[in-house]
Parts: structure tokens; C-alpha cells; sequence
């Protein structure tokens, strides 16, 4: 106790600086909470208009599966494993959030204005989200069973634990100072590790890199692209747990300066390399930019984020094409968007944070010299070689116990059927009718290899 304070003042002023239940903070999380669960259903959209037509529903599904999974395991252990007590700085464990049992209704978050409820919902929309993000490496060939005791490995060994190195107290990244605001490394750099993981293991489609394997719905990804980028704002401005300093708001118009800046340099990259402004481009353009600045809009001014948005537009762009050229077949470029943009965000706070908006660390060109740069290395390579290891030992598991991959003639004929009993779209006419086992859609003329990513691709291998 400082000398010369009585007890009785040191009392009152402890008393009146501890936080106390915000009712405009809780409502604002509560909505933001909303915005990050609506962000699943907007990546199914996204995902599943990128598939050809056989395999739509399989990639609705695994997206929408995850809100399932990954929601009750959160209740049962997550948050405890994620967020609960520090143990060794590489996981946490509280007996009162094992099945949110423990908690007070009003009982607040630590340090915060919000409850621990609240929290809790939140940040079960970001386990939500991640293992879905792995889905689309994997279009047109996995068991939807497989898929699902996959994510639920994934969630219980991979997902749990990275949250709590990154945003958990006593966290070893955490405490060594490695800034990520929203999820760079826990979410984006862990989803596209573990996708280069599992692919690794189960291998290529058939005819990949051999037939033409163009969107079958491009409506439906600009679709689901509006509504990831809509969520996204609750994604990052939320990621604050309030509003009461102002960084939340910056984070928010960081949020949509960077995106814009990534959706107009991936086209300008696009027309330049292959000749055309292409939908899927802006659509992709835009993801890439939401993932860089996920990490990073909270450490950077807004002129920063046009550069980090500018960097994961090109960048992104030009990484998308390295499947071909090394052979891996990652079916909705998750490794050259999630993984390379994750990358890209948490790597270059090293050089744009300002050291006036989320913490007073600097980069390198606001005078911070290497610090951060290296503190924020070493929590990149960190998550992805931990991702990906365990994500490759998980599937190569499922695979030896059940098997991943559905059958050549399912996957040819198509997975949906199969798997769901049912196909996206109806062509029988109103007369109704047996639908056929594998319903076409009439493509496009074809058109130049610039027309779509797609084709542009198969021009670059």
C-alpha cells in the first residue's frame, strides 16, 4: 500500500476505477457477435459458388457443420481450454467454463466492461468460422463423416490451444508481445496451414490441372464475398470488446480501407497479367484484403492499411497460381488468400504499426526498428508449423480409421448425392420427375483464359 493513503481513500478509489457492466459495450458485442456467426453462412455462399455444380450442397454443408461441432464443444471444454486459467503458457483450464455452468450472469470479462457470456459468444463465432475456412482446399472429394470428425480433432487439439498462445493471458505469444487484433495468426494462418496439411495427405482431384473446373456460380460468390465483408466489420471492430477509446472505430475504417485497396489491386494485377477484370477476382480480392488487415488494422493508420491492402491484393493474387506450378491442389486458393494474406497482415504490423492506436510498439518504419518484426515472425511460423503438422497427423489419422476421400466414380459422378441424398438445383421442370444422378448446368461460351481466375490459372501451369 503506498504511504500516507489512508485505507479507507486507497478503498474508494480501487472501487470507483474497477470496470463496471457497460450496457452500450454489451449490446454493440452482442450485435457484433451476430455479424462474426453470419460470416459462416456468407463463406458457404462463397465457397459453395465456386464448386462446380455437383458439389455445391457438400460445400454449403461443410461449412454449416462446423456451427454445430465447433458450438458445443465450445460449451463443453473450449472456452475453458482456450481462455480459462494459464497452464504452462500453452493452454488454459477454468472447471467454471466447462459448460458455462460456472458463470455469473453478470459477471464480467477480466479488465472489461462486458460479461464473460458475452465474451464467450463472441469468440465461439471465431472457433466457428476457422475449421470452415479448411473447406475450401478440400472441394469435391472428402466424406462428409470424415470432414466432421476432422473439424472435431481439429477444434478439441489445434484450434484451442492457438487461441489461447495468441489472445489467452499467460498465452507465450501473447506475453511476448505479439500483436494480432482479430485472428492473423489464430484463424487465417492456422486454417490455411492446416488446408496445406490435409491436402498434402489426401491428395488431388480428378482431372486436376487436366479439366476445366470453373465456378459454377459466380452471383452466388460475389454473394457470399458482400456478406463475409459485411460480418467482417463485427469480425475486427468487435475484436476491442467496446467503444469506449475509439480503436474499434479506427479498426473499423482500417477494416474497409485495406479491403477496397486489395479488391482494386488484385483486379489492376489481373488486367495487367492475363487481360481482364474478372468478378472472381474482385470477389477474391476482397478476402484477401479482410484477412491482411484482420491482424493488423488495429496497429496501423489507415494510409497504412491502403499499403497492407495494396501488398495482400498483388500478393495474394500472384500466390494463387503457385498450386500449379508445385502441384498441390488447394480446390478455393485457402493456402494463396487465408494462408499468404495471414501471413502477409502479421509480418507487415512489423512495419506499419504506428505505435499510437492498439499498443505503443513501433515498426520498423515508425521507428521501431526490428522488435516487433521479429516478435511477430516468430508467432507466424510458430502457428503455421503447428498447424500443419498436427493438421497432417489428424488427417492421415481420419484417413487410416475411415477414410477421407469418397470413391473415384462418386467423385466424378458427384459428392452430393452421395453424401447428401439431394443436388443444388432441380432440372426436371415443373412436371416433376426423377432427377438425374449427376444434374449439369449449361456452361458459359467458352471465352478467353483471362475470362475467369480459373482458366487464367491453367494458363500460368
Amino acid at each position: 500500500m503506498p504511504p500516507g493513503i489512508p485505507t479507507e481513500a486507497l478503498t474508494v478509489t480501487l472501487a470507483a476505477d474497477a470496470p463496471t457492466l457497460s450496457a452500450a459495450n454489451t449490446g454493440f458485442m452482442l450485435i457484433c457477435s451476430a455479424l462474426v456467426m453470419l460470416m459462416t453462412p456468407g463463406l458457404a455462399f462463397f465457397y459453395g459458388g465456386m464448386v462446380r455444380v455437383k458439389s455445391t450442397l457438400n460445400m454449403l454443408m461443410m461449412s454449416f457443420i462446423s456451427l454445430g461441432i465447433v458450438t458445443i464443444l465450445w460449451v463443453l471444454f473450449g472456452f475453458s481450454l482456450a481462455f480459462g486459467d494459464d497452464l504452462g503458457s500453452v493452454i488454459g483450464w477454468n472447471s467454471d467454463f466447462v459448460g458455462l455452468g460456472g458463470i455469473g450472469l453478470t459477471q464480467l470479462w477480466d479488465g472489461y466492461t462486458i460479461p464473460v457470456y458475452v465474451f464467450a459468444v463472441f469468440q465461439l463465432m471465431f472457433a466457428v468460422i476457422t475449421p470452415a475456412l479448411i473447406s475450401g482446399a478440400l472441394a469435391d472429394r472428402v466424406k462428409f463423416t470424415a470432414w466432421a470428425l476432422f473439424i472435431t480433432l481439429w477444434a478439441a487439439l489445434v484450434y484451442f490451444p492457438v487461441a489461447h498462445w495468441v489472445w489467452g493471458a499467460g498465452g507465450w505469444l501473447f506475453e511476448m508481445g505479439v500483436i494480432d487484433f482479430a485472428g492473423g495468426t489464430a484463424v487465417h494462418i492456422n486454417a490455411g496451414a492446416a488446408a496445406l496439411g490435409v491436402i498434402l495427405v489426401i491428395g488431388k482431384r480428378v482431372g486436376f490441372k487436366k479439366d476445366p473446373m470453373r465456378p459454377h456460380s459466380l452471383p452466388l460468390v460475389m454473394l457470399g464475398a458482400g456478406l463475409l465483408w459485411f460480418g467482417w466489420f463485427g469480425f475486427n471492430a468487435g475484436s476491442w470488446l467496446g467503444n469506449d477509446d475509439g480503436v474499434g472505430a479506427v479498426m473499423f475504417v482500417n477494416t474497409q480501407v485495406a479491403t477496397a485497396a486489395a479488391m482494386l489491386a488484385w483486379l489492376a494485377y489481373e488486367k495487367i497479367r492475363h487481360g481482364a477484370f474478372t468478378t472472381l477476382g474482385a470477389a477474391s480480392g476482397a478476402v484477401a484484403g479482410l484477412v491482411a488487415i484482420t491482424p493488423s488494422g488495429g496497429s496501423c493508420s489507415p494510409l497504412g492499411a491502403i499499403a497492407i491492402g495494396v501488398v495482400a491484393g498483388v500478393v495474394c493474387a500472384m500466390a494463387v497460381g503457385l498450386k500449379y506450378r508445385l502441384g498441390y491442389d488447394d480446390s478455393l486458393d485457402v493456402v494463396g488468400v487465408h494462408l499468404v494474406g495471414g501471413v502477409l497482415g502479421s509480418l507487415l504490423v512489423g512495419l506499419f504499426a504506428t505505435g499510437g492506436v492498439q499498443s505503443e510498439a513501433k515498426g520498423l518504419f515508425y521507428g521501431g526498428g526490428f522488435e516487433q518484426l521479429g516478435k511477430q515472425a516468430t508467432g507466424v511460423f510458430a502457428v503455421l508449423a503447428y498447424s500443419l503438422v498436427v493438421s497432417a497427423v489428424l488427417a492421415f489419422a481420419v484417413d487410416k480409421v475411415m477414410g477421407m476421400r469418397v470413391d473415384e466414380d462418386v467423385e466424378v459422378s458427384g459428392i452430393d448425392r452421395t453424401e447428401h441424398a439431394e443436388t443444388a438445383y432441380d432440372f426436371t421442370g415443373a412436371g416433376g420427375g426423377a432427377a438425374p444422378r449427376t444434374p449439369q448446368v449449361p456452361g458459359p461460351p467458352e471465352r478467353s483464359a483471362a475470362a475467369t481466375v480459373e482458366l487464367t490459372k491453367k494458363v500460368d501451369a
